[in-house]
């Protein structure tokens, strides 16, 4: 029987309709940047009107397909299309807008914002138009947003490692994409916009200006790091690092539990047994920094603690701000915050890595393995947080696991080959497949910046963040010629 290709045009309805809006977003930072009395508000609107445009042209020429449901097939093609063509069309402000910028920096800025990474290739920041840093801080925004719908809706229903296991939390859309994505949507827009004006509130009241509040709240909340300073957060004051620590870790919690918080249901936020742990092991990580350098340093007590607690939830989150370089505390302590990016925050939160959940799992099965080599007979089944884990949750858990290790691997080798030395190569791999935001290495600058990449490793750093923030296996898999048969 023949194969037959599925039916794409209820996908590109969606994207015509995600550029449309995409393209209304870019009206604001032009707006602010005619405002501001800056020049470059004109290719701001250029931009956005080719952007909306496109769109619109896009949704209208596949009106008539739109379907209620979506593919197994479609759900992969969409989650996967969304964040390459919209950071396509996010890179042309930054190409136009910032003194004709070379179409891979514009990508790699454009990429690093829409997958909330945080790696930049811009300096001098404070010198750029005030429009371009606002569509930076957008991008992460709408970046983050975009995660979590991707996180409840889609990959419980892709099976994509082991976000089948919360489909019994109310959002079980299979069959019924579409209509719950609407629906889900609609709740998480209004609490992401809530939590974001309380960040907002929250910096402002620490001191920053509204502008400086505004675009790090929306960064901070997307778990994204692009700040409008340089110096990221050693230009402001400790009351703002607090005030920080505290929002980066509510930007790492499962965004299910807020939604059933505001729904009257607060218990299943204290019960759950992945954000004890993101918790638990975020204090275990501060204390081993906090140690260390109290022991091989002489800083004050308050800036040792502050200091560590600041950047170690920032790269546990992914967030990617910074107070000082970690890698000026010694190996101990780059060891320690390399291993919290690693794992990362927790499933459906703006946060990034392998996630705290799947940890979780790893760790029960590692468990019952020990225990089956005592007794060999006894079979147990696995739970976690009072809840079976089923064999096909743990299959998708190692499956992804072993991804990230290998795509780390093979991505850390690959821009060793670009000409960048070792330790940057590795920590560059490491901030773009775990979509972190710092890199370490003498080829990056002194304010993070990694302009000076050579153009091929900032391609592959692209396709990192792209593969990466996607769960590795959602992007991978539409390679597979097996995939698309029918």
């Amino acid at each position: 029987m023949p194969a037959v290709m599925p039916d794409f045009r209820p996908v590109l309805h969606v994207i015509g309709l995600l550029l449309a809006t995409f393209g209304l977003f870019m009206l604001l930072p032009a707006g602010v940047d005619w405002l501001h009395g800056d020049t470059s508000w004109p290719l701001l609107l250029r931009a956005a009107f080719v952007t909306a445009l496109t769109g619109a042209l896009l949704a209208l020429a596949t009106a008539n397909t739109r379907s209620d449901a979506l593919t197994i097939r479609q759900s992969f093609l969409l989650t996967t299309l969304t964040w390459t063509v919209l950071p396509a069309f996010g890179a042309v402000p930054f190409m136009l807008g910032d003194e004709g910028r070379t179409l891979t920096d514009a990508m790699f800025e454009s990429m690093s914002g829409m997958t909330t990474t945080g790696t930049t290739i811009l300096t001098e920041l404070e010198e750029r138009p005030v429009g371009l840093l606002l569509w930076r801080s957008i991008l992460q925004w709408l970046g983050g947003l975009g995660i979590i719908i991707v996180a409840l809706v889609f990959l419980p229903v892709m099976r994509v490692g082991g976000m089948q296991h919360f489909r019994s939390e109310g959002f079980d859309t299979m069959g019924k994409v579409l209509p719950r994505v609407r629906d889900i949507s609609l709740m998480l827009i209004e609490i992401y916009l809530g939590l974001t004006i309380i960040a907002a509130i929250a910096y402002a009241m620490t001191g920053m200006g509204a502008f400086d509040a505004i675009n790090h709240a929306m960064t901070t909340i997307a778990t994204g790091g692009y700040s409008t300073r340089d110096d990221s957060f050693a230009a402001f004051g400790p009351a703002s690092h607090y005030a920080s620590v505290a929002l980066m870790w509510l930007a790492g919690l499962p965004f299910i539990r807020y939604i059933q918080l505001v729904g009257g249901q607060p218990m299943p936020l204290f019960r759950d047994v992945q954000v004890r742990a993101y918790f638990r092991w975020s204090v275990y990580a501060i204390a081993l920094i906090v140690v260390w350098r109290l022991a091989t340093g002489d800083d004050p007590l308050e800036q040792v603690l502050r200091e560590s607690a600041f950047n170690t939830v920032s790269l546990f989150s992914g967030t990617g701000f910074a107070t000082a370089d970690v890698s000026d505390w010694g190996d101990f302590a780059l060891l320690v915050v390399f291993v919290g990016g690693v794992i990362g925050a927790c499933t459906a939160s703006t946060g990034c890595a392998l996630k705290v959940f799947r940890f979780l799992v790893l760790i029960e099965a590692l468990k019952a393995q020990l225990r089956q080599l005592v007794q060999p007979n006894r079979l147990v089944p696995l739970h976690l947080g009072g809840k079976r884990l089923e064999d096909d949750v743990i299959s998708s858990v190692i499956v992804l696991f072993s991804a990230f290790v290998m795509g780390f691997g093979v991505l850390a080798i690959l821009l060793s080959l670009t000409g960048l030395e070792m330790r940057t190569a590795i920590t560059a791999s490491w901030t773009a497949i775990f979509n972190i935001g710092p890199a370490f290495g003498h080829e990056v600058g002194a304010t993070g910046a990694v302009d000076g990449f050579p153009a091929a490793a900032k391609w592959l750093m692209i396709v990192g963040m792209l593969v990466g923030r996607l769960e590795m296996v959602a992007v991978l898999v539409l390679v597979l010629p097996r995939f698309w048969r029918a």
